[in-house]
């Protein structure tokens, strides 16, 4: 490997800086998940002993480099315990885009794609409205590629077809199901009464309650969309990608849900495509 230049003793190649840089990508990532919680302070911490046990190692003080790879050793196992929230977190955000990425496989093999499954908005939009109107909340996902099959079996299997007055239905606030989240997927009711991940921003305004952080919850582990219907204001919101998009009425609401479910999603494949052919 050619060598670029000297620091001291040490000699820098490149495959060193792309390493050096790799590792930095790594650190800020995982330090953007953890940071403003507790967890980002320890994990300074220990980022910062691990700096030093590489200086005196290279330096090759035998007894206190020892010392402090005893400690190391130790150290991941109890990272694994602390970090488990968000190294669960940080794998379910690197595999979002698993299904797009299976979806360029397909084309590359000269295979159909296969296409999502077409919705009808109206029921959704009306019933969204109707419950806002009431002041009954309500959380509604839309499967996009993620494997929903964990949050769906945390509920009550349905596998209906959509309407305004089955989820109605459920989200009555005498029904056995309004707790929880319905989850549409293959343009079909599969479950209700299902059960998602809370997020734990710590930026989320203290007005929305743990429906809102729920719905905002999915859309950080998935690539999923939620519409969120307020039990106290009766407003209706839409979370994607972690984000809340507040005080929807009928129209935009049906909008973006085409916009995010369909039009969205066959952007990203046409870029990647196009990427593809220019290389």
């Amino acid at each position: 490997m050619t060598l670029l230049f000297h620091i001291g003793f040490l000699e820098v190649t490149l495959i060193d800086l792309l390493d050096i840089a790799i590792v930095a990508l790594i650190i800020f990532q995982l330090y953007k998940l953890m940071r403003g919680r507790v967890a980002a302070n320890i994990f300074l911490g220990v980022l910062s002993v691990y700096m030093v046990y590489l200086v005196v190692k290279a330096l090759k003080m035998e007894l206190l480099s020892s010392v402090l790879g005893q400690f190391m050793g130790i150290g991941v196992i109890a990272i694994l315990i602390i970090f488990q929230p968000d190294i669960r977190k940080f794998l379910l955000m690197s595999g979002k885009s698993a299904s797009l990425t299976e979806r360029l496989i397909y084309w590359f093999m000269g295979k159909k794609e296969i296409k999502s499954t077409a919705i009808n908005m109206n029921p959704i939009v009306e019933t969204a409205k109707f419950l806002g109107a009431s002041n009954t909340g309500a959380l509604i996902v839309f499967a996009r590629h993620s494997d929903l099959k964990f949050y769906i079996e945390s509920g009550d299997m349905l596998d209906a077809e959509i309407s305004k007055r089955l989820l109605i239905s459920i989200f009555q606030k005498h029904s056995p199901l309004h707790d929880g989240a319905v989850i549409i997927s293959g343009g079909r009711i599969k479950a209700a009464r299902c059960i998602l991940p809370v997020s734990d921003q710590p930026d989320i305004p203290a007005r929305l309650g743990l429906r809102h952080r729920a719905a905002i919850g999915l859309t950080e582990a998935t690539d999923s969309i939620v519409v969120v219907v307020s039990e106290e204001t009766g407003e209706v919101s839409l979370a994607i990608h972690g984000q809340l998009i507040h005080k929807l009425s009928k129209m935009e609401l049906k909008s973006k849900l085409n916009h995010y479910l369909y039009e969205e999603l066959s952007g990203e494949v046409r870029e990647s495509e196009e990427e593809m052919h220019e290389a």
